[in-house]
């Protein structure tokens, strides 16, 4: 019989530390303590098993290398795929802002050509005054350009007010009410639509409305 340290004995069966401490506690193996250090009596007949504890050290070994490796493949994945997708991210925010540009320019469009269109159709209404009154300076507020227009309708096939256009051509009040709903929806956006206050008008010499009529 011979005494070991628990490093000496664990080393000697091939086992961890913990395990002679479960032996120990099971009683497959005795111990004694000398000068405060535990000590295990291992038999001489009791078969050491280095060889084995160097194969398993050498397993684990490779284990820890296989397994450190894939982390390393997984990682350099993700990083790819990170890459990948701050790549696709970039291309979106790009196309945003040009998406963004373009329907500024189209609004911004719009907006000149109904100013284009209102400028016009006061010029021509203060040319039509002017020569009927030279001596008279004319301001046109909303209310006097929507009687102007709605006198000048009655001898024009150019503009014409919605109201009127619906009443001329009987269409029923429930469509009425549906083309009313397009026009007011499309008003801000479509340089056709002439809007005066509350109300909206038509050039029918000029533009096709097919689209909001039917």
């Amino acid at each position: 019989m011979s005494k070991m340290s628990i490093a000496q004995a664990a080393e000697y069966f091939g086992v961890s530390r913990e395990a002679i401490h479960n032996r120990i506690r099971r009683g497959s193996l005795e111990s004694v303590v000398e000068d405060g250090v535990k000590l295990v009596e291992v038999s001489n007949t009791a078969k050491p098993t280095r060889g084995v504890s160097r194969t398993n050290t050498t397993k684990t070994n490779s284990n820890d290398s296989k397994y450190y490796k894939l982390l390393e493949e997984q990682n350099a994945k993700l990083q790819a795929r990170v890459e990948t997708l701050e790549g696709e991210t970039r291309s979106l925010r790009d196309q945003k802002e040009l998406m963004l540009i373009e329907e500024r320019i189209k609004i911004e469009q719009i907006y000149k050509d109904k100013d284009e269109q209102l400028k016009n159709i006061l010029n021509t209404l203060s040319s039509q005054f002017m020569l009927s009154a030279p001596s008279e300076t004319i301001e046109f507020e909303e209310e006097t350009l929507e009687a102007v227009l709605e006198h000048e309708e009655d001898n024009s096939q150019g503009v014409m007010s919605l109201k009127k256009y619906l009443k001329k051509n009987k269409v029923s009040e429930k469509k009425a009410k549906k083309i009313k709903a397009k026009f007011k929806k499309e008003a801000q956006r479509d340089n056709r639509i002439i809007t005066i206050g509350k109300k909206y008008y038509i050039n029918l010499s000029k533009y096709d409305y097919k689209n909001l009529l039917n």
